[in-house]
């Protein structure tokens, strides 16, 4: 690999942003790294998602996709149905962005 190719991709990784809203309000930003949930990158911008997993609120975490890419499970939670993912749907502590993404942390609801 050249090295302006090697630069170009090492620019690109630090580029891959993970960012948080309220509505039109950018409330905060980080890295992407890959592996770590929408929760865990809510925690690294500074931003609260609330999590109930342990209480079996399931949903309680769910944030709206606004554009980027977060895989969603072969076999959909609980806490996630097939319009609420048509709608941008996803829940925090499970969804894993695997490029830039722009997320409401409020529901699609």
């Amino acid at each position: 690999m050249a090295e302006s190719d090697s630069h170009k991709e090492n620019t690109d990784e630090q580029l891959r942003l993970v960012r948080f809203f309220l509505g039109a309000k950018l409330l905060g930003q980080t890295r992407l790294v890959l592996g770590d949930t929408v929760v865990e990158h809510a925690e690294s911008a500074g931003v609260n998602v609330p999590t109930n997993c342990t209480s079996g609120t399931c949903g309680t975490c769910l944030v709206t996709l606004l554009a980027g890419t977060i895989e969603l499970p072969e076999v959909l939670p609980p806490g996630l149905d097939d319009y609420t993912v048509e709608e941008g749907g996803r829940l925090g502590c499970i969804g894993m962005p695997t490029s830039d993404c722009d997320i409401d942390i409020r529901p699609p609801l």
